[in-house]
């Protein structure tokens, strides 16, 4: 259900017809930009839970939809195009003159920080970073991670089978972790924290960064 605050917008892109959805702040001085994973859409939790609360902190969220998303494919094309449809947004996403975080969950993570220096993101945000594919911890991604060049934030989930926080190698970012949570911040019910939980601790994660850039 569209909330009072959505504003939806259509951009073109290379790609084809991508679709942002913003949501606001009254006082914005950062917008973060996020797109959705390869097989899910700007629906996701935490995705929804971003939107929800940052903009009271000054954060307006755009959640940006792939075209491959708006044209109702089911499966993402591959990284290159995904990178193509990501660019074509930047302009609309960057034209009210705030600094941009360039952010994403599982494959739009990755093209956050696959582009977050040629774009001139002011950060990146990866939500559920797929530090490799499941059970196959030697096909690491490791380097698109290290590479993005900018202030970076990890919120990764304690039971990740892309990659557990434990994991991920040392390097120039911060991570923040959700106990028990899975590839989409799922939380088994018999786990110490409920959904609500480990939701406010993804948020309050975001928030504690996006203000340490302000």
């Amino acid at each position: 259900m569209r909330q009072s605050n959505e504003l939806v917008e259509l951009v073109e892109t290379d790609a084809g017809t991508a679709r942002v959805t913003w949501h606001k702040a009254k006082q914005a001085r950062l917008v973060l930009a996020a797109s959705h994973g390869a097989g899910g859409g700007i629906e996701a939790r935490d995705l929804r839970a971003l939107a929800a609360e940052l903009p009271a902190h000054g954060v307006t969220v755009a959640l940006v939809e792939q075209p491959w998303r708006v044209a109702g494919k089911k499966l993402a094309p591959a990284p290159k195009t995904l990178d193509v449809g990501w660019r074509g947004t930047w302009q609309t996403l960057a034209s009210g003159g705030l600094p941009v975080v360039a952010g994403g969950r599982s494959a739009g993570a990755r093209v956050a920080c696959r582009t977050a220096r040629e774009l001139g993101a002011a950060a990146v945000l990866a939500l559920s970073f797929p530090l490799h594919p499941p059970g196959k911890p030697e096909k690491s991604r490791a380097d698109e991670l290290l590479g993005a060049g900018v202030s970076t934030l990890v919120v990764q989930g304690g039971n990740d089978p892309f990659g557990k926080p434990e994991e991920f190698p040392e390097g120039p970012y911060d991570l923040v972790e959700v106990p028990y949570g899975d590839h989409g911040f799922a939380v088994p019910k018999r786990a110490e924290i409920g959904q609500e939980q480990a939701l406010g601790i993804l948020t309050e994660g975001v928030v504690k960064w996006l203000s340490s850039l302000a």
